[in-house]
């Protein structure tokens, strides 16, 4: 059975490998009751995304909580002018929350997120999750944590849009990049549409910073790829646009 949309998929799984995966991925598992543990886990399904699967699409798309188990997903909003720019990343272990925001008081994101590669988490509907949160202030307080973080990584971002120049959060992304893919020869299979959308840019503009940065022999650009040449100047460049 599908979930309804676009390259996702409910995995069958029996409650034994439910229960376990919610006592390994969710923090607060064992400070519930057994009451609490058993409607958490009766409500969530565990489901697979293929790369590039949209898991939400906007304020209105009230999905549920999603929990990584393995993948990469990224969210991002959409400018008046079409242009995305990436707010922040997830991986394993990680809370999606912004998915479920229809359960959060006075907050409304036009938000998506996609998939990066292939990825499974557990879906958990909103008003399961939101039932728990309000009787466990363990699962309150995780939740309060989680948005938390997530509002000081928008910051963090808006602070580098306003503030900083493109040629030093582009050096970052380049970085930032290489250790997330964990390429160890430097080369990102990256184009430069990719680099726009995550950095709310034009592929133009994005094309010639990078080859800017080329004739400095900081990097080498090819048909969809790109080298890091010299990572410490690179460094010099990203400056405090670095994490």
């Amino acid at each position: 059975m599908g979930t309804g949309r676009t390259g996702t998929r409910i995995r069958p799984a029996s409650g034994e490998e439910l229960t376990a995966l919610c006592k390994e991925y969710i923090p607060f598992w064992g400070e519930l009751t057994p009451d609490q543990q058993n409607r958490l886990k009766s409500s969530a399904a565990l489901e697979e995304a293929d790369r590039g699967a949209v898991l939400h699409n906007g304020a209105e798309d009230c999905v549920g909580v999603l929990v990584l188990l393995k993948g990469r997903v990224r969210a991002y909003i959409l400018s008046e002018e079409g242009r995305e720019v990436t707010l922040y990343r997830l991986f394993p272990r990680d809370f999606c929350l912004f998915s479920a925001s229809c359960m959060m008081k006075g907050i409304e994101f036009e938000l998506s997120i996609v998939t990066e590669e292939e990825t499974e988490y557990l879906h958990i509907p909103a008003e399961a999750y939101r039932s728990i949160m309000q009787e466990s202030a363990a699962a309150s307080n995780y939740t309060n944590e989680v948005m938390g973080a997530r509002f000081s990584d928008v910051m963090w971002l808006l602070n580098q849009v306003l503030y900083k120049k493109l040629d030093s959060r582009l050096a970052a992304f380049l970085l930032e990049e290489k250790d997330l893919e964990e390429a160890a020869d430097g080369v990102l299979s990256l184009t430069h549409e990719e680099i726009a959308r995550h950095l709310g840019s034009a592929r133009e503009v994005i094309t010639r910073m990078l080859k800017y940065f080329q004739n400095e022999g900081l990097v080498k650009l090819t048909r969809g790829s790109i080298a890091l040449l010299d990572e410490a100047a690179l460094r010099r460049v990203a400056g405090d646009s670095l994490r």
